[in-house]
């Protein structure tokens, strides 16, 4: 059995109102920000709450900009689920094999690695009794391994029929918020990143999550450092996004089910060469040899 290398914050315990979560998720579907954001000032080398940008860095609207968010999100379906359909994603599920136990969601949450269950258990305390609830004392045994004790055979039938609940759906968004979208923006924009580098940023965190391992967003981010000044130090941005992605691409060979990097090489380095640090459209770009386009 393989252990996932791959492990996010925890959710915060404290449960919050029905009131306040309400409140928290008024404004646009697209962009749900979370009431509650990550601090990642304890995580990783040099970073702090996002201070602003330097003159004439990473200036215009950044990745959480509706319109960016929902680029990013196609980005990021293309290569988990060869489709630029992110919002049908909310009712997948499959073990891919990569060690994580199930995969699942628009953010590919597992039941390996914690943020599955950090999900479920939110979805529980804003909707007791829903189809998942009685699976929370299998998650928490399964987490940190491949297994699927507790969970089969019923587990991806009773997924797929919570996803056509509009409050999993939104408990999914935050969770995908809160521990990879809000955290990848805060750091890109803190290193003077514009929108492709914090995408780029957002992916990295959606596949490898963060921690004190070698393949992790954190390692990845200070071996980049390490090779090039980031834009908020006065280097350039296309030689640090490279750097970034070399680190991503060595990350990504430690594991089998990862070897193929196309996501790096036909689609965010060809972004990085155009100088398309406003993530502009039309965006084409391959992953896996398949071919995508944007307008």
């Amino acid at each position: 059995m393989s252990i996932p290398h791959r492990r996010r914050p925890r959710r915060p315990q404290t449960p919050l109102s029905r009131l306040t979560l309400k409140v928290a998720l008024l404004a646009t579907p697209v962009l749900l920000i979370s009431a509650v954001t990550v601090s990642c000032s304890q995580e990783d080398d040099g970073y702090r709450a996002a201070p602003a940008a330097p003159a004439g860095r990473a200036s215009g609207p950044g990745l959480d900009n509706p319109v960016k968010k929902d680029i990013a999100m196609r980005l990021v379906s293309s290569a988990e689920n060869s489709s630029l359909d992110w919002e049908a994603q909310y009712s997948y599920i499959e073990d891919i094999g990569d060690g994580r136990g199930y995969t699942a969601g628009v953010a590919g949450f597992c039941s390996g690695t914690g943020d599955m269950l950090d999900l479920v258990e939110l979805y529980t305390e804003r909707k007791p009794g829903n189809a998942l609830a009685r699976y929370l004392p299998a998650l928490r045994k399964v987490d940190g391994s491949d297994s699927h004790r507790g969970l089969d055979p019923n587990y991806p039938r009773d997924w797929r029929k919570a996803a056509g609940d509009e409050e999993f759906r939104e408990a999914q968004n935050d969770e995908r918020d809160r521990v990879y979208f809000n955290p990848a923006v805060q750091r890109g924009k803190s290193d003077g990143l514009g929108v492709l580098g914090q995408f780029i940023y957002f992916d990295a965190l959606v596949m490898h999550g963060d921690g004190d391992d070698s393949a992790s967003f954190s390692s990845m981010r200070r071996k980049a450092l390490a090779k090039a000044k980031s834009p908020a130090q006065g280097g350039s941005e296309k030689t640090y996004l490279n750097a970034f992605l070399d680190s991503r691409v060595w990350a990504m060979k430690q594991e089998a089910a990862h070897e193929d990097t196309s996501r790096v090489d036909t689609a965010q380095r060809v972004f990085v060469r155009q100088g398309n640090f406003a993530l502009n459209t039309p965006l084409s770009w391959k992953v896996y040899g398949d071919s995508y386009h944007l307008d």
